[in-house]
């Protein structure tokens, strides 16, 4: 069987948006799972700094991951999509930004930083970067893990030459990391993916997606996975930097469903089924990054406010089994129930 290096059978997902605090990276790392830090929406000196405090908790290894820009598309349909989000602007008292939404998440600047101070593990959501730049970041003494949603994108990783996969199934909460910004998400159950990546790209691959225990992680072990990668599991815990109103919604009992979206970000992510959603979701064009910060400032007002329906819900279909406490204490007993399931 593949193994990786450094990658306990529990992985705490790169929840961007501030979810994946340093304190709770370090405490899953501590409790003797792999944390990863969320580069997404951060300049690369903020990430500077989450992993500078990351690395000043722990010695061991955990890992860091960054969105890749994609191609410019979608921009035709922003302001149609602007013209929709008025009255929610109005109702929140904010102003849409008018000018130039497509930026590249300071890529460039990232990745310059993790060659001169690398990290263990580096992961990418929504595509490959460059040969040149996986080449520098492996020189660099990095394992690289590319974040996959079908085979064909899983097959195309492998050939690029990263180290690692990281398998996403559709039950997964927040953004799919589909490789292109308008592609469907495919719905293969994840069991069954897993088990068609091992075959077809012959990686380690850490499994993704709706795994609410470790039962759950045991299942994608026993299907060929090295690990199972959690995130909705660590929404409610002492160091995650969920929000109070997104804790709220998530325990309250009011939001019986996810649904993929396009509506908050112009990619399909997956969240609570909320008024926002209803209302926008058929009309949000698949422009990413254009729609996330045309939304930017509605999110903001609406977590501000305390009003769920607004806001972007990320959670995994399994979010009635995410759990409070502390990240050690939830970590350490999923890593039991991985030993009790035979994982």
């Amino acid at each position: 069987m593949v193994t990786l290096e450094g990658v306990a059978p529990v992985v705490q997902a790169p929840m961007a948006g501030g979810v994946a605090t340093p304190e709770l990276v370090a405490a899953v790392c501590r409790a003797g799972g792999t944390g990863f830090l969320a580069g997404g929406y951060l300049t690369a000196e903020a990430l500077a700094e989450r992993v500078a405090a990351v690395r000043a908790r722990i010695d061991g290894p955990f890992g860091v991951n960054l969105f890749v820009p994609g191609e410019r598309s979608g921009d035709e349909a922003v302001g149609a999509y602007r013209e929709e989000l008025a009255p929610e602007a109005a109702r929140f008292g904010v102003t849409l930004r008018t000018d130039d939404l497509y930026e590249r998440d300071d890529w460039e600047a990232k990745v310059r930083l993790l060659v001169a101070a690398p990290v263990p593990l580096v992961s990418f959501t929504f595509g490959l970067p460059s040969p040149a730049e996986l080449a520098a970041l492996r020189a660099a003494g990095s394992r690289l893990v590319a974040t996959v949603t079908t085979v064909a994108e899983a097959v195309a990783a492998a050939e690029a030459g990263v180290d690692a996969l990281c398998v996403q199934g559709p039950e997964a909460g927040g953004h799919r990391a589909t490789f292109r910004v308008g592609d469907t998400p495919e719905d293969v159950p994840l069991p069954r993916l897993v088990a068609a990546v091992v075959r077809a790209a012959r990686k380690p691959v850490i499994a993704a997606g709706g795994l609410r225990d470790g039962r759950d992680v045991a299942a994608v072990l026993g299907e060929g996975a090295v690990a199972g990668q959690l995130g909705t599991a660590f929404l409610l815990t002492d160091e995650a930097g969920t929000s109070p109103a997104h804790r709220a919604a998530l325990t309250a009992g009011r939001f019986g469903e996810t649904v993929v979206t396009r509506a908050f970000s112009g990619r399909p992510a997956r969240g609570l089924r909320n008024a926002f959603i209803d209302a926008h979701g058929a009309a949000a064009p698949p422009a990413y990054p254009q729609v996330h910060h045309l939304t930017a400032p509605l999110r903001a007002a609406a977590s501000r406010a305390g009003d769920p329906d607004a806001m972007s819900l990320w959670a995994g279909t399994g979010f009635r089994a995410a759990r409070s406490g502390t990240a050690a204490a939830v970590t350490r007993s999923l890593l039991a129930e991985v030993d009790a399931a035979g994982g």
